[in-house]
């Protein structure tokens, strides 16, 4: 082994020690591939050592979720089986990466903290019906610091959710005159969790995007979000031609700025990327109409992605292919360019548009609703209606052309009351990224770790080298150059028992583990907290005092089977009644 290599390796081992011991790791080699050259002044604002334990918390991540998260157990079962399978696999990514995170941020400046301000999972997603609920996720207001900064934000964060009188200003005030920096987040732990579920042979992976502020968001959201991602040289050049280009442009007219930008690129050598399938076209199929109707390529599933080879997909994953968008040449010399249009859920569309200065890309944003019912120019009519106007009934009756239910006027009011508390830009026609920050300049490091080959970056998967030793590959960006990481980890544990190092405590004990023999630890109050925090956010109440009362009987049984539910409450009211101290923040119901 070169001196380099081994200067390299022990570095990262130092910088990590904390996730790589938490998770039962041995860092047996890294590789670094640069694009570009290697800034000198460093990667991002988080400084060398954070950046190095953020790749490594990714990479754990997504190495975790796909040994031991059910890969490919929901191929062939039914709606709800395959549900059941899809609740696991995000419960184990959500933990791995909280986990990853708890420890890394013990390194922290004192006044530090990182903050989730919107995570992928609050509501199930297009094709799921309503009682299949939330995924487990790492949600608003998740709060990683040093204990007494912590404990300032989790009380003001839970001041945002529950006290209408408290908003974002108030929230900003108090933390700037504490002298905290808080590093906000947008985080999708397991990107295309049906692909990963189902078995797919590409796509999954983890994303976690840091900012050097936190988002200007004040309570949990999660809804959907128009996107439109064209290069930046398309948005300048028509400009320059006083015409502006955002998402509810006609895409003629984008089409007519993409050529005065590039001559050379005919029509049919614009390819669109956008979400398909029958589900999707109610809300965007006139978008599909509009491109094709202009000679454009709309990319189908198993169109060959540019250099890498692979087969694109449009059933999910609206991040990944940012990557592509922007020019390219075939192998027979003729220029092409690839864009991305359509929507995303409200995560991926932050987490790929703050990527548009990493990537000299440009994104226009517009609100959606959660429901699907409604094509996309119609509904972004209704996401600028007030929700305590006597007369939207009227208003959104006109923009539907019909009368809607009493139940659907509640629906959409509920969904707009709820954007707006949560700080979204309500009745704006578009908007762009910087909107959503409290300052208008603002740094981002992007972070991804793989599963499963990319097709549009072109990354492996988690690759076995040999019994108990894998590869991992994570991606870090930001606007000073990009960085693919590649990790071999050793297992320290025989394969059976690194399972339950990367497995949730209230789902060991599911699994058989005896809670009631098994040695306690002051940490199991913070773990078991935690957990509940991921796996039924819908249970919580945060009382004032720093309580929470744990209510199981909200949690639909798609989400958490009966036995299940009935093993955590006996998981808790035995540790509440054996470990007051420790537990005194937990309530429980009789």
């Amino acid at each position: 082994m070169d001196l380099a290599r081994t200067n390299r390796i022990a570095q990262w081992v130092f910088d990590t020690r904390s996730i790589l011991g938490r998770f039962h790791l041995w860092l047996e080699d890294v590789e670094e591939r640069w694009h570009g050259e290697r800034p000198e002044d460093g990667l991002s604002f988080v400084g060398g050592q954070l950046e190095r334990a953020f790749v490594v918390g990714t990479a754990v991540t997504a190495l975790g979720t796909r040994l031991f998260g059910r890969y490919g157990e929901g191929k062939g079962l039914d709606k709800a089986g395959i549900n059941r399978v899809k609740k696991d696999a995000d419960a184990m990514s959500a933990y791995a990466l909280s986990e990853a995170l708890w420890y890394l941020t013990r390194a922290l400046p004192e006044n530090h903290a990182v903050m989730i301000s919107l995570g992928e999972g609050l509501m199930p997603k297009v094709g799921e019906t309503p009682e299949m609920g939330s995924n487990p996720l790492l949600g608003f207001g998740r709060v990683y610091a040093r204990p007494q900064v912590a404990r300032f934000l989790d009380d003001r964060v839970h001041r945002l959710i529950n006290d209408a009188g408290y908003e974002w200003d108030e929230f900003e005030a108090d933390v700037r005159n504490a002298g905290i920096t808080i590093w906000g987040a947008a985080v999708d732990t397991l990107e295309n969790t049906s692909r990963f579920a189902k078995g797919a042979e590409t796509g999954p992976m983890t994303v976690l995007h840091l900012y050097d502020q936190p988002l200007r968001i004040a309570r949990p959201y999660e809804g959907y979000m128009g996107t439109l991602t064209l290069p930046e040289a398309v948005v300048e050049q028509a400009a320059e031609r006083s015409v502006l280009i955002d998402y509810l442009t006609p895409r003629r007219l984008v089409l007519e700025a993409i050529r005065a930008t590039y001559p050379d690129v005919a029509p049919d050598r614009v390819h669109v990327w956008t979400l398909g399938g029958p589900s999707r076209e109610t809300r965007i199929g006139s978008l599909w109409a509009a491109w094709r109707e202009l000679g454009v390529h709309v990319v189908e599933d198993g169109w060959t992605v540019p250099d890498t080879g692979l087969p694109a997909f449009t059933d999910s994953g609206t991040y990944a292919p940012t990557y592509r968008v922007g020019p390219f040449t075939d192998g027979e010399g003729n220029r092409h360019l690839l864009l991305c249009d359509g929507y995303a859920a409200s995560a991926e569309a932050m987490q790929a548009a703050s990527l548009d200065p990493v990537l000299g890309t440009r994104t226009s944003l517009c609100l959606f609703s959660s429901r699907f019912k409604v094509p996309w120019d119609r509904e972004r009519l209704i996401m600028r209606l007030d929700p305590d106007d006597p007369g939207m009934a009227s208003s959104l009756a006109e923009i539907l052309g019909r009368e809607p239910s009493e139940e659907e006027v509640a629906t959409y009011r509920a969904i707009l009351a709820n954007a707006r508390e949560a700080g979204l830009p309500v009745g704006r026609r578009t908007f762009t990224v910087d909107e959503l920050f409290p300052q208008k300049r603002w740094r981002t490091l992007a972070l991804a770790g793989y599963m499963l080959p990319d097709p549009y970056s072109g990354q492996p998967g988690v690759e076995q080298v040999r019994p108990g030793v894998y590869r991992v590959t994570s991606r870090a960006a930001t606007r000073a150059g990009m960085v693919d990481v590649t990790l071999t980890f050793r297992l320290m544990e025989p394969f059976d028992q690194m399972r339950l190092v990367f497995s949730p405590l209230l789902d060991r004990f599911y699994a058989g583990q005896d809670f009631r023999t098994r040695p306690v630890k002051i940490s199991d109050s913070g773990r078991i907290r935690n957990e509940l925090q991921t796996l039924a956010s819908e249970a919580l109440e945060y009382l004032p005092d720093g309580r929470i009362r744990v209510d199981l009987s909200r949690v639909d049984d798609a989400v958490l089977p009966p036995d299940k539910k009935a093993l955590i409450d006996e998981v808790l009211r035995w540790y509440k009644r054996h470990h007051p101290i420790w537990f005194r923040w937990l309530e429980l119901g009789d």
